[in-house]
């Protein structure tokens, strides 16, 4: 019988040097489910998902994505999508462009699919707002552009780099819940870089926990929260 390839994402005996800094990773992250990737500064997060995304090419090992090997695909061929601590949004262009670009980078959209902006405009809580420019934006609303930006890219992976940490504890608290409501919707495979405690509680069904190039531990919120014997983990945890 032949055996069927997991699903979400696999990390198969990965391996990259980056300067002095030696990174190894063999997981597996389940598919539609909020994983939540922490740890202290330097740990390996953000390599991580720069590994899956196609941002980085590991030395050693293989990655794949629903079955699919993309170690080295570009990262426009992979069904991911991206949002960073800083949205990266084009200053320059109004709120729709800079969605669309999502949809097409020509940004010749079919009347359905300039419909599809603006429905993830609405879905995000920004309806009306087509014509606005990011830096006449809150930080809270970018962050919203960028979430509906993913939204109308249909990927399966969804990866957020600390995408609320430079927003105040009531927008973020406002963010976790969005965040929550579309994975709902979507069902996408969510990996999401946190150094608050609060929003693994809140927000994941599972977690990565780093430190130095390596994982210490993988699984579930509940059983996260035990290892406090773990020293790493224990100064996480007080937050």
């Amino acid at each position: 019988m032949t055996e069927t390839a997991p699903s979400g994402i696999r990390f198969n005996d990965v391996a990259l040097k980056l300067g002095s800094q030696e990174f190894s990773f063999d997981c597996q992250l389940p598919q539609g489910t909020i994983t939540a990737i922490t740890g202290p500064s330097g740990s390996g997060k953000s390599t991580l998902l720069n590994l899956v995304a196609g941002f980085e090419t590991p030395d050693t090992g293989t990655i794949m994505i629903d079955g699919q090997v993309v170690t080295h695909l570009a990262p426009a061929d992979r069904p991911v999508s991206v949002i960073f601590q800083d949205n990266n949004l084009f200053s320059h262009l109004d709120v729709f462009t800079n969605i669309a670009l999502g949809i097409n980078p020509s940004l010749k959209l079919s009347a359905q699919q300039r419909q599809s902006v603006s429905n993830a405009l609405q879905r995000v809580g920004l309806a009306g707002f087509e014509k606005r420019l990011p830096p006449n934006l809150s930080g809270g609303e970018r962050q919203r552009v960028a979430m509906a930006r993913a939204l109308v890219r249909h990927r399966s992976v969804l990866l957020l780099d600390e995408p609320f940490a430079a927003l105040d504890p009531g927008l973020r608290a406002g963010m976790a819940e969005l965040l929550s409501s579309l994975h709902q919707e979507t069902g996408n495979t969510v990996l999401l870089v946190t150094h608050k405690p609060e929003e693994v509680q809140q927000l994941a069904k599972h977690v990565v926990f780093m430190d130095k190039g390596k994982i210490l531990f993988q699984g579930t919120p509940e059983i996260f929260s035990e290892n406090g014997n773990i020293p790493q983990i224990r100064t996480f945890l007080k937050g």
